[in-house]
C-alpha cells in the first residue's frame, strides 16, 4: 500500500503553450521528476499530479498538455480536453509564458480560454534569466492578467515568491490526511488499449486516447474509490523492445514506467486479444515477477474476439506462454463495453489481501516437513540439501527464508516445487513470492527427507 495526499487538499492547474517549462515547474514544485522534460513541444499529452508542502500548507497541482492549434499536432484537441478538464477541477490556475520569447498570439489565445473560467489566474513568466528576458517581461500586461511573477523553474529562481502567492491565494488546508492506497500499475506494449481501460475504470476520459503507437507518454496517477477501497490506478507507457525505443520522449517514458512497477502494488498486464504471441509481453511480465510483485493478465478488446465462447481456450494458451508465473491470474475485458472491469477491481482487492497473508511457521514448517518426506532433493556429488527450518520473514511479497546446509545443493526444480507446495497449501494466488535460502549449521532441527 502506498501514502497519498488527500484529495480535499487545494488543487492547482499549470497551463500554457507547448515548450514554455510547464513539466519544469512541475517538477520543482514537487521535487521529483516525474513529469517528462524535453527541448521538444508537446513533450506532456495527459495530465500528472503531485503535491508540495510550502510553510507548513498542503497544495496538489496538476500539470498539463501544451496547448495548441488543431493544426499543430493530432492530438491538439484531445490535449485541450484534458487542459479544459484540469482547468474545471483546479482551485487557482498557474499560466506559465516564455519570458525569453515575450507575448505571442498562442498565450493571447489561452488568457481569452482561462477568463471563461472563474478560477483565480497566477501569471508565471518562466525563463526570465535568459538573455533579454527581462525588457519582454512588460509585454505580458497586455493580457490583463496583472504583474507576471518572473521565474526560472529550471535554476530555481524566484520559486519562492510564487509558492507564497500560491498559498495565499488557494483554500487553507493544515497537514491533510493522508490516505492508505493500493497502488496498481497498468502496463503493456504500445496500443493494446491500457488508456481506454483506465478510463472504463474511471468513467472519465482521464488519458488520451488514440490509435496511434505511444499515444500516452507520462505515467498518470489518479486516486478513486471502489466499494470502499482507496486505489491509484497508474496508466504507463507503452513498454517496447528496447532496441526500438526511440531517444529522448519515448525512452524517458518507458524508464518512468519501469519505475511505477517497482512502486506499484499489483499490476495489470494488458496484453491484446488479437495478439498473445508477442515475446515482449512475456518480457513485461518477467519485469513483473523480479519486482516481486501482484500481477493479473489482462486480456483486452474481448468485444472484438471472433469466438467469445473460447474463453477456456484462451486462457490454457496464456498459462502456456506465461507458464513461469502460473499463479497469474487471467481476466477477460473490454474498456469499450465495460465488460470484466467491475471484476478486474475486485480481484486487485483480492491479490493484495493475499500479498498480505503470513503463513504461522509451525504450519510452514509442518508443511515442508511433509512435502521433503514425500519428494526429497536430489544428490549432488554425494551430497544432499538438507533444510533446517523456514520461516517467513516479509509479507508484500511474501517472503519465506529457508535455513539449510549448503545453498549450492539446490536444483531450481526443487526450488519450484517447494514453492508449488507453499502456494497449494496456503493459497498465494496472484502475487509473486520470493524464496531465500541461507547456509546455517545443523544446531537446528533438520527436516529430514
Amino acid at each position: 500500500m502506498t501514502t497519498e495526499i488527500a484529495a480535499s487538499t487545494p488543487l492547482v492547474a499549470i497551463v500554457g503553450r507547448p515548450n514554455v517549462g510547464k513539466s519544469a515547474l512541475f517538477n520543482r514544485l514537487t521535487r521529483t521528476r516525474r513529469a517528462l522534460v524535453e527541448e521538444v513541444a508537446g513533450t506532456t499529452r495527459d495530465r500528472i499530479y503531485g503535491y508540495f508542502e510550502w510553510n507548513g500548507r498542503y497544495v496538489r497541482v496538476v500539470d498539463t498538455g501544451g496547448v495548441e492549434g488543431p493544426e499543430a499536432d493530432p492530438f491538439s484537441a484531445l490535449i485541450r480536453t484534458q487542459v479544459l478538464g484540469a482547468i474545471e477541477e483546479a482551485d487557482m490556475i498557474l499560466f506559465v509564458v516564455d519570458a525569453s520569447e515575450g507575448m505571442t498570439a498562442a498565450d493571447q489565445a489561452i488568457t481569452d480560454l482561462l477568463r471563461r473560467s472563474t478560477r483565480p489566474v497566477v501569471l508565471v513568466a518562466n525563463k526570465s534569466d535568459r538573455r533579454g528576458a527581462r525588457g519582454r517581461l512588460l509585454d505580458f500586461y497586455e493580457l490583463g492578467l496583472g504583474e507576471p511573477i518572473d521565474i526560472s523553474a529550471y535554476h530555481g529562481e524566484g520559486i519562492g515568491d510564487l509558492l507564497d502567492e500560491v498559498v495565499d491565494r488557494v483554500p487553507r488546508v493544515e497537514a491533510p490526511p493522508r490516505e492508505d492506497r493500493l497502488r496498481i500499475a497498468v502496463v503493456g506494449r504500445p496500443n493494446v488499449g491500457k488508456s481506454s481501460l483506465v478510463n472504463s475504470i474511471l468513467g472519465q476520459e482521464r488519458t488520451i486516447v488514440s490509435d496511434v503507437p505511444g499515444t500516452t507518454r507520462d505515467a498518470i496517477d489518479t486516486p478513486f474509490e471502489f466499494e470502499g477501497h482507496q486505489m491509484l490506478l497508474v496508466d504507463t507507457a507503452g513498454i517496447r523492445k528496447r532496441g526500438k525505443i526511440e531517444r529522448g520522449v519515448e525512452r524517458h517514458s518507458v524508464q518512468a514506467a519501469e519505475h511505477h512497477i517497482s512502486r506499484a502494488d499489483v499490476v495489470f498486464l494488458v496484453v491484446d486479444q488479437g495478439d498473445l504471441t508477442v515475446a515482449q509481453d512475456t518480457h513485461i511480465a518477467g519485469a513483473v515477477l523480479d519486482e516481486g510483485k501482484g500481477m493479473a493478465i489482462i486480456v483486452n478488446k474481448w468485444d472484438l474476439a471472433e469466438d467469445r465462447a473460447a474463453r477456456p481456450e484462451f486462457a490454457a494458451r496464456l498459462d502456456r506462454r506465461y507458464d513461469f508465473a502460473p499463479w497469474a491470474p487471467v481476466q477477460f475485458t473490454s474498456a469499450l463495453t465495460g465488460e470484466g472491469v467491475r471484476e478486474l477491481l475486485e480481484l486487485a482487492v483480492h491479490i493484495q489481501q493475499v500479498r498480505q497473508r503470513r503463513v504461522p511457521t509451525s504450519d510452514l514448517n509442518m508443511l515442508v516437513r511433509r512435502a521433503v518426506s514425500e519428494h526429497g532433493p536430489s544428490n549432488v556429488h554425494g551430497r544432499r540439501l538438507k533444510i533446517m527450518y523456514v520461516t517467513q520473514a516479509e509479507v508484500a511479497p511474501p517472503t519465506f527464508i529457508f535455513f539449510v546446509n549448503d545453498p549450492e545443493l539446490l536444483h531450481f526444480s526443487y526450488r519450484r516445487f517447494l514453492e508449488n507446495r507453499i502456494r497449494a497449501a496456503f493459497g498465494f494466488e496472484g502475487t509473486a513470492i520470493r524464496m531465500r535460502f541461507r547456509r546455517r549449521s545443523e544446531d537446528r532441527h533438520e527436516v529430514e527427507a
